[in-house]
């Protein structure tokens, strides 16, 4: 009797201490194919448990001759499944199977022209023989290990790919996961479905099967509370769940009196009538406003919960979730919701939170998002939003001086908001932004751009 087949494939990636490596599991996700990332030693027991149907090595900072450098266990090499080297993965590989090492003094960063010969190639099949790749090495593989054959080379690397299809094992001195490798995700795409066999069905509809099996699987026939706060992630979980058990779903929440401009009323449109969910909604701005110092007053779940944790988007990525939740039909200004910390708008007035405060920053806040929207900017843009500094400017309104707040408007663009540029939208954009803020804003005289990428400088401004 066989053993029914797993729903989907995965690909383990293991972490050298590469800054990209998520990005190497989203990417390879997006070419629908389940990835994870785990430690670089790894138990080979472990990655036979999980079924896994190849390994990706991702690069590091280190040099395979350094004492504490992260050393590749040669047994994952003979699990009899595809191996995948990137930059230093590439190296601990070849090192593993024989090849050699050495720094040869000459770095290569950045962009950089490579030779490929994709004749005979697995991974750089139909892709140009001249192509441009980002480097980032002072190491270098000067010889490929015995039975590997040489695909790819640069004016400073003799050795930029090799492949051993035989074995299964391959790999490339490059970054094939970032966007200025343009052909990268092609050579993925080689590598995860001619290389490993992998089947492209990790899409938004496999997903929602599984984990609505997944949570029937785990809940049985208990009630499940779900705690909504209206943000993406938290409303996706709410209807992939109430899917999976129906009236035995009960969400709450919690109107902190922190929230932007009329996202209450959607929070309740959305569930209650549009979906029919079981929805108690406790207005306890008051509660909230008498307590609440910065976003630094972080919670969590208690030591002795007596319930059992429902996580039904743990593995899923930002954009995977937004995708889930566009098939699951919700609309679209909750998907494609910008980031908001978890105190709301009290984490935007620099200085004490008050009801007044929090009223004005809501009204500029609205005329941001209005005119970004209208602009057609929002897709582009990772966070937009305005902040209040409780301090008082001087200003001239009619025939007289005025002092009144402040209002610093912030846009940024991001991909996963641990770096962020400043956006820099159209003057005439901002021009609007400031002329209806002072204009329809009681308490505001003046209107400032926050132009401090991250780093120095963070997205929020507390």
């Amino acid at each position: 009797m066989t053993s029914p087949e797993a729903p989907h494939d995965t690909v383990l990636v293991l972490d050298f201490g590469a800054q990209y490596a998520q990005l190497i599991a989203r990417r390879v996700r997006e070419c629908h194919v389940y990835s994870e990332v785990v430690p670089y030693d790894v138990d080979p027991a472990e990655v036979r448990r999980r079924g896994a149907k190849a390994l990706i090595l991702s690069g590091g900072p280190g040099s395979v001759y350094e004492r504490d450098a992260p050393a590749l266990n040669a047994h994952l090499l003979r699990l009899g499944i595809p191996v995948l080297g990137l930059c230093y993965g590439q190296q601990a590989m070849a090192q593993a199977l024989g090849g050699r090492v050495e720094p040869t003094g000459v770095r290569e960063y950045g962009r950089t022209r490579l030779d490929a010969s994709p004749a005979g190639s697995l991974l750089f099949r139909e892709l140009p023989a001249e192509q441009v790749v980002w480097m980032s090495h002072g190491d270098t593989v000067s010889a490929a290990p015995p039975g590997a054959r040489v695909t790819a080379w640069t004016e400073a690397t003799p050795v930029a790919g090799f492949e051993d299809p035989a074995r299964g094992m391959y790999g490339v001195q490059f970054h094939p996961e970032v966007a200025h490798t343009p052909r990268g995700l092609d050579l993925l795409k080689n590598f995860l479905y001619q290389g490993a066999g992998c089947r492209p069905n990790w899409t938004s509809i496999s997903i929602i099967e599984e984990q609505e099996a997944a949570v029937r699987d785990q809940v049985g026939d208990a009630q499940v509370l779900c705690a909504l706060s209206g943000g993406v992630d938290s409303s996706v979980a709410a209807l992939l769940v109430h899917r999976a058990v129906g009236d035995r779903l009960t969400c709450v929440f919690v109107d902190t009196g922190l929230l932007r401009h009329g996202e209450a009323e959607q929070v309740e449109e959305t569930f209650r009538r549009d979906f029919e969910i079981n929805l108690v909604h406790v207005k306890a701005a008051d509660r909230f406003l008498a307590t609440i110092k910065s976003h630094h007053n972080v919670g969590g779940l208690p030591d002795d919960m007596d319930l059992e944790l429902v996580e039904p988007l743990r593995l899923l990525f930002k954009d995977e979730v937004r995708r889930v939740g566009t098939e699951l039909g919700l609309p679209e200004d909750v998907v494609q919701r910008q980031p908001f910390p978890g105190p709301g708008l009290a984490v935007r007035i620099i200085g004490e939170v008050t009801s007044e405060r929090l009223a004005t920053l809501r009204a500029a806040d609205r005329i941001v998002i209005e005119e970004i929207r209208r602009a057609g900017l929002d897709r582009e843009l990772w966070q937009y939003f305005a902040v209040l500094p409780a301090v008082r400017t001087v200003g001239v309104m009619g025939d007289g001086r005025t002092y009144a707040y402040p209002i610093v408007v912030r846009a940024v663009t991001s991909g996963d908001a641990m770096t962020a540029d400043f956006a820099r939208p159209p003057w005439e954009v901002l021009e609007r932004i400031a002329t209806r803020v002072v204009g329809e804003v009681p308490g505001v005289n003046r209107v400032a751009y926050d132009v401090t990428s991250k780093p120095p400088g963070t997205i929020e401004w507390e």
